[in-house]
């Protein structure tokens, strides 16, 4: 039985999720946010806690055709979009962007290279503590970044550009992290401090950094990452990283056009150097989660205060002690997918990955040649075997032919 149409049925905003949607439709008529939701969805399967919205209730309930609310909310999508395409994270976005839609917050699901609100040009960044969205008006170039991103992403695709976001941001933050050299008057550190700065103004009523946020610290190194991407994420690039010592002088020069590289400091790792040995021959990073649709309760569930509780005690450790921002974000669960790597040995503490990620040493290359010799050999053994099964199924005369 289809439900009465309500009488003030908001449209849904883009990438918002179903709950936020029937939540703010609920809490525009005065009904239990857990009665609608109950009305409107069904067990994901029998005898399943968590239920997923059913098309049909909700056009019914709003007056819009199933293909218009699809479009905007992604559960709602038949066939299911690629989940991985998305954060595994639901967040807030441009609040801006949100006034436009009553009845309370709105919470979206939005797709990997979503870094930047391009209509009001805020910062809605990887998802972090609910703060509202930064304004870039006095930071143009962190805007025309995601011009750029976007570029990236229509010429190698999601998975390629989200590999190589991730790994440009990583390398961005060992680089920052490593901090200055004496004699070096000029270097990225200063545009990424100078950025920092603004973003995160001192609270004078306050005593501190009260607007701080580690999404926006990403903010900060996003142009110069940005920059890096197409390297990473290029074919001919990464067979460069991957080649002769010749081809690798190559694509470091290119590197040091885009950010201050190389390090002169002999002790520090290299995280470039590790990239190019390591990675830059293997597929991308794939997310290591993905979101899963439907919930088991209609109602929005506030801020947990344990992230609460954290993102306090950030705000205390920033104001006491404001530097080692890059390995803030080295440490951050944004940058987890290029860190924590399959194949990367699995370290008792974080601070072991974070080093590995810009080792150098001879032993770890050791390590990298057998690893690629290894899986050289499976492959090829892949290979002779597809074609004696292909052989196996014709004739001589047919195998002849092809």
């Amino acid at each position: 039985m289809l439900l009465p149409r309500l009488p003030d049925a908001v449209p849904p905003a883009r990438h918002e999720i179903a709950v936020s949607y029937i939540s703010r439709l609920a809490t525009l008529h005065g009904m239990d946010p857990q009665i609608l939701w109950m009305q409107v969805t069904r067990p994901e399967r029998d005898g399943a806690a968590r239920r997923v919205p059913i098309p049909e209730q909700l056009a019914a309930l709003t007056g819009r055709s199933v293909y218009a609310l699809a479009g905007a909310l992604p559960e709602l999508r038949d066939p299911p979009p690629d989940w991985a395409m998305f954060r595994h994270a639901t967040q807030v976005g441009c609040q801006l962007c949100d006034a436009r839609h009553p009845g309370g917050r709105v919470v979206r699901l939005l797709p990997h290279h979503a870094y930047v609100c391009l209509r009001h040009g805020t910062w809605i960044g990887p998802p972090d503590i609910d703060h509202p969205a930064v304004d870039l008006s006095h930071l143009p170039d962190v805007i025309d970044a995601q011009r750029r991103h976007h570029l990236v992403l229509r010429r190698y695709g999601w998975q390629a550009t989200y590999d190589a976001v991730l790994s440009a941001f990583m390398i961005c933050a060992h680089i920052w992290a490593d901090g200055r050299l004496p004699g070096e008057d000029f270097h990225t550190w200063n545009t990424w401090d100078s950025r920092t700065y603004t973003l995160i103004p001192y609270d004078h009523a306050a005593k501190s950094y009260s607007s701080y946020s580690t999404s926006k610290l990403f903010a900060a190194i996003y142009p110069e990452a940005i920059a890096l991407a197409p390297l990473i994420a290029s074919p001919y690039w990464r067979q460069m990283a991957s080649g002769t010592t010749t081809e690798q002088a190559r694509f470091f020069t290119e590197v040091s056009k885009r950010v201050t590289y190389p390090c002169n400091d002999p002790g520090r790792g290299d995280a470039v150097a590790h990239w190019a040995i390591a990675d830059s021959w293997r597929p991308p990073s794939k997310p290591l989660t993905t979101y899963t649709p439907g919930r088991v309760r209609g109602k929005m569930s506030p801020l947990h205060a344990s992230r609460v509780a954290r993102h306090n005690n950030s705000v205390k450790w920033y104001s006491r002690i404001q530097r080692n921002q890059g390995r803030t974000l080295l440490f951050h669960n944004h940058l987890k997918p290029v860190l924590l790597r399959e194949r990367t040995p699995q370290y008792v503490k974080w601070e072991g990955t974070v080093w590995h990620s810009s080792r150098t040493d001879d032993l770890m290359k050791e390590e990298v040649a057998r690893r690629r010799k290894e899986l050289q050999a499976g492959a090829a053994r892949l290979r002779r075997q597809r074609t004696e099964n292909a052989r196996s199924n014709c004739t001589d005369q047919e195998w002849v032919v092809q």
